[in-house]
């Protein structure tokens, strides 16, 4: 018998697979399609202090082997996300949960961040500081160790639960970053957010997308995903969760060799809605396939 269970941050997953957040909704959607209780857990959908209409549309693009999208972080905000997601959430899920929390500045990400970690279902806060700092001239909290670490500290000092900073592709040195954010207290890494792409129509002579920039993910990403993790699994000592163009049991195999002790699927999950119930399936015959008894075992073995 194959173990499939990981332990990130102090709690116990059935297994490493979590689907992404912004691929998955708030759940309860996915939850007419399959049990999503055979998940280890899921990320939730990018919660913000105030509610976002988000981006103008198109904000979609597709691309060989990936896609492109700008949605804008679209979200009823924090208080409806408690009062409203979180208790459909409740009639379908039955472990704790991850919450994906965004801001445009410090205080925006304290305040979500303390607001949801009062609330029982969830588990593990994941904090993207992909996100424009709006006093700080657009530029994102995760392009500076400075800026990722204050945004970490801040979220720290009003939790209690693990606090897991995910972080951008779209930098010199990520692994710096990783380490600022665990010297200020982080508890996890999230590795990696979508690289910045576009697409130009040729008829119109325009960007695809009305933003003109998006996130660019899907199975293309995985190479570069898997050099961040690697990189940042040197650097650190805390457990990163591994993300960027996973699609199937051997590239979870792959992204937990370079360094992940879980495993997010994301765009995947928009062109197969069951991608992460068969992955989960296909599991153990794969580590049968490789001689793997136990996942834990794994976590960083190609270093």
């Amino acid at each position: 018998m194959v173990d499939l269970k990981v332990n990130l941050c102090g709690l116990p997953l059935d297994n490493p697979i979590i689907p992404a957040s912004g691929t998955f909704g708030f759940g309860y959607e996915f939850a007419e399609l399959y049990d999503i209780n055979c998940l280890g857990t899921f990320s939730f959908k990018g919660t913000t202090k105030e509610a976002r209409f988000g981006n103008p549309t198109p904000r979609i693009a597709e691309t060989p082997n990936g896609m492109i999208n700008a949605v804008g972080l679209q979200n009823p905000g924090v208080e409806k996300v408690i009062s409203e997601e979180l208790p459909k959430l409740k009639q379908c899920f039955n472990k704790k949960v991850m919450a994906n929390v965004s801001g445009f500045s410090i205080e925006d990400y304290a305040y979500t961040c303390e607001k949801l970690d009062k609330e029982e279902q969830v588990g593990w806060l994941e904090v993207n500081v992909s996100c424009p700092n709006v006093h700080g001239g657009g530029m994102s909290f995760g392009t500076s160790p400075e800026m990722a670490a204050e945004v970490t500290k801040a979220v720290k000092a009003v939790t209690t639960k693990p606090v897991i900073i995910k972080l951008s592709p779209n930098v010199t040195n990520i692994a710096e970053i990783a380490v600022a954010c665990e010297n200020a207290g982080a508890d996890g890494i999230s590795l990696i957010n979508t690289l910045l792409g576009m697409r130009i129509d040729l008829k119109t002579k325009k960007p695809v997308i009305a933003n003109k920039m998006g996130g660019f993910s899907g199975s293309a990403i995985l190479p570069v995903a898997l050099r961040c993790v690697y990189q940042v699994y040197e650097a650190v000592k805390i457990p990163i969760v591994g993300m960027g163009g996973v699609s199937s049991a051997e590239d979870v195999i792959e992204m937990m060799l370079a360094g992940a002790t879980a495993v997010q699927i994301g765009a995947a999950n928009l062109i197969n809605p069951y991608v992460c119930r068969d992955i989960i399936k296909n599991l153990p015959t794969v580590m049968q396939k490789y001689r793997i008894n136990s996942l834990k075992d794994i976590i960083g073995g190609a270093h």
